[in-house]
């Protein structure tokens, strides 16, 4: 289901667990505001009885789509909410004109990794670079 401002504290707690070392802006105070005011439909969460079990963000600048914070709560993962999720962000992707996803995850997140390879996605050779710009 699209995100709500009820999931909040739910999507703050499992982003928590899910990204522990992330950095300030990608926590779930800092990114769910920005996230809100450009494609709101687009960030997702999977509920089970009103408590959130896994989120998916995902991005269209009308050239790629991007991937972020797909997340299910460790003792619910293998029970396929992280690919209902996936499928449903492909699919809004899709409905916006998309026709290709990019994704990023850290060096070494080898079962992650297994996961969207089991998804079609395929490694690319690239380099990623990244510059913060502004405050912080």
């Amino acid at each position: 289901m699209t995100y709500r401002e009820a999931h909040f504290v739910g999507v703050a707690a499992l982003w928590a667990e899910a990204f522990p070392n992330d950095p300030p802006w990608n926590r779930a105070d800092e990114a769910i505001p920005e996230k809100l005011a450009r494609q709101p439909d687009l960030l997702l969460v999977a509920d089970d009885g009103g408590r959130v079990v896994g989120t998916v963000m995902a991005g269209y600048d009308g050239h790629r789509g991007w991937l972020y914070s797909l997340a299910v709560e460790a003792k619910r993962q293998r029970e396929g909410i992280g690919t209902l999720l996936l499928k449903e962000a492909e699919a809004r992707l899709a409905a916006l004109g998309c026709r290709k996803i990019n994704l990023q995850i850290r060096g070494g997140n080898d079962a992650v990794a297994a996961f969207y390879l089991r998804h079609g996605y395929g490694l690319e050779e690239r380099i990623s670079l990244g510059k913060r710009i502004g405050a912080d």
